[in-house]
């Protein structure tokens, strides 16, 4: 009987956290960005979000006028970047990346602008691919998992 009551009340448990947890969002790229707004950014990261189910690489870009202007680019998700060989060692604050991707169709910029990062350069040259494959950006050879 008293087998019963524990898995009764651990099935119990398990029933009322599935239901409490918030389900967090997935989109397409396409619900977004636009893939005929294209982003070519460089500046110093200023914040790095390592989150589900993407990651948010937050750098000051400065505009051809002078005026700078945040902005925060989607990449992939954590594993998917580390795999990917980027990591918290290789974004520090602080260092001057170019990140190239695709501007929220939106285009609001407060606080910041939003966009889908495609590639990232750090300052030694190395360029990986940040996004998700199959997402629905454009094919641009990226990606060696495309087709």
């Amino acid at each position: 009987m008293k087998t019963k009551r524990i898995l009764a009340a651990t099935v119990l448990a398990g029933a009322m956290t599935a239901i409490s947890v918030p389900a967090s969002a997935h989109h397409a790229f396409s619900a977004e960005f636009d893939a005929n707004l294209p982003i070519a950014l460089r500046g110093p990261i200023i914040r790095v979000e390592w989150i589900n189910p993407h990651s948010w690489i937050h750098l000051m870009h400065t505009n051809e006028d002078g005026t700078e202007q945040a902005w925060m680019v989607e990449g992939g998700t954590p594993n998917t970047l580390l795999r990917r060989g980027i990591n918290r060692n290789s974004l520090q604050l602080g260092t001057e990346i170019v990140v190239t991707g695709y501007q929220s169709k939106d285009r609001l910029c407060t606080p910041e602008c939003r966009g889908n990062g495609r590639d990232i350069t750090f300052p030694d040259g190395r360029k990986l691919f940040m996004g998700s494959s199959g997402t629905g950006a454009p094919p641009d050879g990226s990606d060696p998992n495309e087709r």
